[in-house]
């Protein structure tokens, strides 16, 4: 039976009808009041239709229909549809799991507090998913400061007492368990204050630590008292007062939409007790050309179907066709009556938009975090490859010189795999002379490790402030330009100074184009296409191009500099050499003839900077 036999075979009735491609497979659910007249509308007027829905209809190959006794039936029907199947064409909720998590580890005996991107099945605690990974991570950095977990992956009773305190523990990230500082007991007594902290219960976790640092102070355990006393001024600190917005005191949810030309961003307070207790905001795919009713109902059907808790009151900024039949749907999963208002003036206006105001700028932000997305793909890519956490800053070092003369390094900072351009640094050689790589790497690694532990020890004893520093963040990984050599020197470097970073080298191919990574246990195998080489050569060469930029610089503030040092050549004649050749490499490339027309030159000068230059 064809399509058009099948249209005049459906029923005045309400129901739920399915689209099909050639495949047989669902591409579009929807639900329907009377099937006969909406499916048939599909078929008719096309040139009247959205552009979005005339390609889909252009798929369609077939389509079945269910037929329920009431458009709430219909409603609940289509919902347990669109989940199953997830059609092409339907408007859905965008999934999750690239979102940031925090990973608590509880499965291990001395937890581990981490930044993830995956949920897995084995044992841990997962707390998320979150939309920014920059508030994660500043999360995760404040719940350290109060609560010292570990983040590093070592065996613990392996290690027991083999190795001093790690840089952690000495700027207070860290409780060593490693070097026994700290008991299993106590260390689970931390575990389980993260834990209250994260699930929200940070009032009990409040009466708990002031209760532990009056007991501590009775007992004369000032020290215990003072860190409890710390733990309790975080926390506080981070709970922000709870502003009433709503007189009612009841319980709504308040829920706007912003739109690009290709996303649909919709926000939601949730308002308990007359209090904001907590926002989120979602996006829509498959919005292209849908109005905004109709993405308004899709979502709510799609978050109300699987919420743990529907509100007294939903209030919107956007009516539904189907705000009735909803209505009835949500007093249904409720227990008692709910209510969707869409305000046009007054105070619930005035909260509507607000929350628009909220939804605008996750839309706006939206586009950075999928670069931030894909950028992070990259770091646990690469992470995966070499066997380490995620390297969230990862410093890259590349010596330049001609010739042996004017050694400089420079130091690029990528973080989250993201240039960090405010974190570069140059190093100009001091103590190698000559063409001598290894020692020029030796000594810039000495140098930069060295004034980062300087100023965490300056900044944990109060003699420098956390803003003013320059070096204190250590990386979690370190990239040389060159080959083993470079990268054994760089390890010996770290030795020296009781440090312990993982050390690549980036190595090239005959055509100077990188290759991969090199270690003491030998070359790591990157394919090409992946993520992880992509960012690695981006890494060599943004390394390599602040370096040789850095040595033109120096060369040319040297050459510059000796220009005054050729016979007859002064400040007038050098400003006006520059003023006619514009570099000194346009003064280097100049003939005589040339030079001699240069305002306030003669013939004897103008050989002698000609001279300099084929003799330097």
């Amino acid at each position: 039976m064809n399509i058009e036999e099948k249209l005049k075979l459906l029923p005045d009735k309400p129901g739920v009808y399915i689209m099909k491609d050639s495949s047989g497979k669902i591409i579009y659910v929807g639900k329907a009041v009377i099937l006969k007249n909406r499916v048939r509308q599909y078929f008719q007027n096309q040139a009247n239709q959205l552009p979005k829905v005339r390609t889909m209809v252009k798929h369609v190959a077939d389509f079945e229909y269910i037929v329920t006794d009431t458009e709430l039936e219909a409603l609940i029907l289509e919902c347990n549809l669109i989940k199953k199947h997830k059609p092409k064409y339907n408007i859905l909720l965008k999934d999750d799991k690239n979102y940031p998590y925090i990973k608590i580890t509880v499965n291990e005996d001395y937890p581990r507090i981490v930044f993830t991107r995956r949920v897995e099945m084995d044992g841990a605690k997962y707390f998320g998913p979150y939309s920014s990974a920059f508030a994660v991570r500043e999360t995760i950095k404040l719940l350290r400061h109060m609560f010292p977990l570990r983040s590093c992956n070592r065996n613990i009773e392996r290690d027991m007492g083999k190795d001093r305190e790690c840089l952690y523990y000495h700027i207070g990230l860290c409780s060593a368990p490693c070097t026994g500082r700290i008991t299993k007991e106590e260390y689970k007594k931390l575990t389980d204050d993260v834990l209250m902290f994260l699930e929200g219960k940070r009032d009990v976790l409040l009466k708990k630590l002031k209760e532990e640092m009056e007991k501590a102070a009775e007992n004369m355990e000032f020290e215990k008292a003072a860190k409890l006393r710390d733990q309790i001024y975080g926390i506080e600190k981070t709970s922000e007062k709870q502003k009433i917005v709503s007189a009612s005191l009841e319980d709504q949810d308040v829920i706007s939409m912003a739109r690009s030309a290709e996303d649909a961003c919709i926000q939601v307070f949730f308002i308990r007790d007359g209090k904001v207790s907590g926002r989120e905001h979602y996006f829509m795919k498959n919005t292209d050309d849908m109005d905004r009713s109709e993405i308004m109902s899709s979502f709510i059907k799609q978050f109300y179907d699987s919420a743990p808790y529907v509100p007294k009151e939903i209030i919107l900024d956007v009516d539904m066709e189907e705000k009735d039949v909803l209505m009835e749907w949500l007093s249904e999963k409720r227990g008692n009556k709910v209510s969707i208002v869409v305000p046009s003036r007054g105070k619930k206006k005035d909260l509507v938009d607000m929350v628009y105001e909220n939804a605008l700028e996750a839309l706006k932000n939206d586009v950075n975090l999928k670069m931030e997305r894909q950028k992070n793909d990259a770091v646990s890519e690469l992470s995966n490859l070499i066997g380490i956490d995620y390297a969230e800053r990862i410093e890259a070092f590349d010596i330049s010189n001609i010739r042996g003369t004017d050694n400089v390094a420079s130091m690029v900072v990528f973080v989250d795999g993201k240039p960090h351009k405010s974190s570069y640094r140059k190093f100009i050689i001091k103590t190698v002379e000559g063409q001598d790589d290894y020692g020029s790497m030796r000594e810039v690694i000495s140098r930069r490790i060295s004034h980062g532990l300087k100023e965490q020890n300056q900044i944990e004893t109060g003699e420098l402030k956390e803003d003013k520093a320059k070096f204190h963040i250590m990386p979690d990984l370190i990239l040389v330009d060159g080959g083993l050599g470079h990268v054994k020197t760089a390890i010996e470097a770290l030795q020296q100074l009781n440090v312990e970073i993982p050390v690549y080298g980036m190595v090239k191919d005959s055509k100077h184009r990188t290759r991969g990574l090199v270690s003491p246990d030998g070359e790591i195998d990157m394919p090409m296409t992946g993520k992880a080489f992509r960012l690695v050569a981006e890494i060599q060469d943004e390394a390599h191009r602040f370096a040789i930029t850095f040595h033109k610089d120096t060369k040319s503030k040297k050459l510059r500099s000796d220009l005054l040092n050729i016979p007859g050549i002064g400040e007038k004649r050098m400003k006006a050499l520059y003023k006619a050749f514009k570099t000194i490499d346009g003064i280097k490339n100049a003939t005589v003839d040339e030079l001699k027309k240069v305002e306030g030159m003669n013939e004897k000068a103008a050989n002698a900077v000609y001279d300099y230059f084929r003799s330097h």
